[in-house]
C-alpha cells in the first residue's frame, strides 16, 4: 500500500499522516481555532456530521503549506482526506454537504457510524 518514498519529505510526512488517519483535514489553524472561514467552514461541516478528524494546521511551516498544494496537485487550504484519497477543498466539501452526498459517503468509508 505505501509507495516508495520520494525525495520530498512534506509529500512523505502527508502520505503517513493520510495513510495513519481515516479523516485528515489540512487547513490553516486547527479544528479548535480555524485561521481562516474555508477551514472553518469545513471544521464546522465535519463537527455538525460528528466526524472524527485530525486537523493538520499548514501555517506551523511554509514547506507543508506549499507541499500539499503540489501533493494532491489542488491551489487551495483547506483539503480534506478520507481514507487515503483526496475528496477537496471547501467548496466541494460545502456542495457535497448541501446536496446531501458527504454523510453518506463518509458513512460509506467507514469513518461516519450511520
Amino acid at each position: 500500500m505505501t509507495e516508495t518514498a520520494t525525495a520530498n519529505p512534506v509529500h512523505d510526512f502527508i502520505a503517513k499522516t493520510v495513510e495513519e488517519h481515516p479523516v485528515v483535514l489540512f487547513m490553516k489553524g486547527v479544528p479548535e481555532q480555524p485561521q481562516c472561514g474555508f477551514s472553518a467552514q469545513v471544521v464546522q461541516i465535519l463537527d455538525h456530521l460528528g466526524a472524527d478528524f485530525v486537523g493538520v494546521n499548514v501555517l506551523q511551516n511554509d514547506q507543508l503549506r506549499d507541499g500539499i498544494k503540489t501533493y494532491s496537485d489542488w491551489p487551495t487550504i483547506p483539503q480534506l482526506y478520507v481514507k487515503g484519497e483526496f475528496v477537496g477543498g471547501c467548496d466541494i466539501v460545502r456542495e457535497m454537504f448541501q446536496n446531501g452526498e458527504l454523510k453518506p459517503f463518509l458513512e460509506e468509508q467507514g469513518v461516519l457510524a450511520a
